[in-house]
């Protein structure tokens, strides 16, 4: 069975996003070894230089460094990266199965974003789009769409 991991930065607070996360990671156990990593954002000051920003994602990327699987194929969400339909998108994971890669790891930066650092590290890079969402939502939308992506690949009629 293929393993995916979401590792996020920050902890949810809200009920209503929890909910929603139990319940995407809970179908997405059907097709796929699924574990969340939640991971502490660095606290910086009320309004961060350019280098305590820089200074509070590397610090960041060490953590995640630390965290990802060994072997994964990586995929960071970034506004510059690449727009998929979800059709793509799981074709996209598809292609990474058929490549021999047991496992994906899926991030999820903090409110300042990723270290370039762990950009450069990544198989693929991936945007929602140009719209902006709080890191909690995106964490939800992140989930239902891996569950869409798989639901897609084993033919469901979840995807319409």
């Amino acid at each position: 069975m293929f393993d995916i991991t979401l590792i996020a930065m920050g902890k949810l607070k809200e009920k209503f996003y929890i909910s929603a996360t139990e319940e995407y990671a809970k179908r997405l156990g059907a097709y796929c070894r699924f574990r969340l990593i939640e991971l502490p954002e660095q606290r910086l000051p009320e309004s961060p230089s350019p280098a305590q920003i820089a200074a509070g994602l590397e610090k960041e990327a060490e953590l995640i460094e630390s965290k990802l699987p060994k072997g994964t194929w990586l995929c960071v969400f970034t506004p510059e990266g690449k727009l998929l339909s979800s059709e793509d998108f799981a074709e996209k994971i598809r292609e990474v199965k058929l490549s021999g890669k047991s496992s994906a790891c899926f991030l999820i930066g903090s409110s300042f974003g990723i270290s370039p650092r762990i950009k450069a590290q990544a198989d693929f890079r991936l945007s929602m789009g140009k719209m902006t969402f709080p890191h909690h939502l995106a964490r939800v939308m992140v989930l239902e769409q891996l569950y869409r992506a798989e639901a897609i690949q084993a033919g469901s009629k979840y995807h319409k």
